[in-house]
């Protein structure tokens, strides 16, 4: 199943791909719905309002995640172009929920920053709650996958040794269109081509079957620390091609279009405005 969460002018609809169409699941939102128990039966069998999928306003999959878990340093290419050593954990770091915006939103640059960044992400969408999950726990627990546009200020980020304030800047991480179901992508550890262009030249493609530490291992590595809940997002990390790893840096300007899509799932396709 394609799943998303639709802006109406009701407020926000949880909803099914089906066709052509949007299917009303009967619930607000992708978060509330991974909340119930069996919610892959029910989204399945919905007959809900339908609305179009042309024109269709999506909002983040989860508008309200309980926390926003990132990896960093999870592709061998980039790990390398950013000069590091493949580290032997993941490297983590939060975002929060007000970051977030939809597959199609503009996304305003800060008037603070002249180095802002792309990064395409694999995330994984959590549907079921675990703490201290198991293998089998894990994989159970990946309600699906999305697509991240983890936009970075570098100039902010480089600051400090931590990266956190380079991170969190408010309502610049796209994220969407489409949560999609493991058994559409084969499987929770997902071989999926993922890539990054802006106004049409390509600055990044990958594979996620390259990923140091797979959706499933993150999973259960996350949860030790810390419970996950359903709709909680973790996002994979991002392969070679970032802005700032280019001679000479490269960053987004007022006027560009970023496109971050992944095979399979879709793709965040945002204009860059002016604050």
């Amino acid at each position: 199943m394609k799943l998303a969460t639709l802006r109406t002018a009701d407020g926000t609809r949880a909803v099914r791909l089906d066709g052509d169409t949007l299917i009303d699941l009967g619930h607000a939102d992708l978060g509330e719905l991974f909340a119930e128990d069996g919610w892959q039966q029910r989204a399945a069998a919905a007959t809900g309002t339908a609305y179009p999928v042309e024109g269709a306003d999506f909002a983040p999959v989860v508008p309200n995640p309980s926390k926003v878990v990132c990896v960093g340093h999870n592709y061998t290419n980039h790990i390398k172009e950013m000069g590091r050593d493949l580290p032997a954990f993941p490297t983590l770091f939060p975002k929060f929920a007000e970051t977030l915006i939809g597959a199609r939103d503009d996304i305003v640059r800060p008037g603070e920053t002249e180095a802002f960044d792309w990064e395409v992400e694999l995330a994984v969408v959590v549907g079921k709650r675990v703490r201290r999950a198991d293998e089998r726990q894990a994989a159970e627990a990946v309600a699906g996958f999305t697509v991240m546009n983890d936009i970075s200020v570098r100039d902010w980020q480089f600051r400090t040794i931590e990266w956190t304030q380079g991170k969190i800047w408010e309502a610049t991480t796209p994220v969407g269109p489409y949560v999609v179901t493991p058994d559409e992508v084969g499987g929770v550890r997902p071989a999926l081509e993922v890539r990054t262009t802006v106004d049409g030249e390509v600055m990044q493609r990958d594979d996620t079957g390259t990923l140091l530490f797979d959706p499933v291992f993150l999973v259960r590595y996350i949860s030790t620390v810390i419970t996950l809940n359903p709709g909680d997002i973790i996002a994979t990390g991002t392969p070679a091609g970032v802005g700032n790893a280019r001679d000479p840096k490269v960053f987004l300007v007022p006027g560009q279009t970023v496109t971050t899509e992944i095979t399979g799932l879709g793709a965040c396709v945002n204009k860059v405005v002016g604050a």
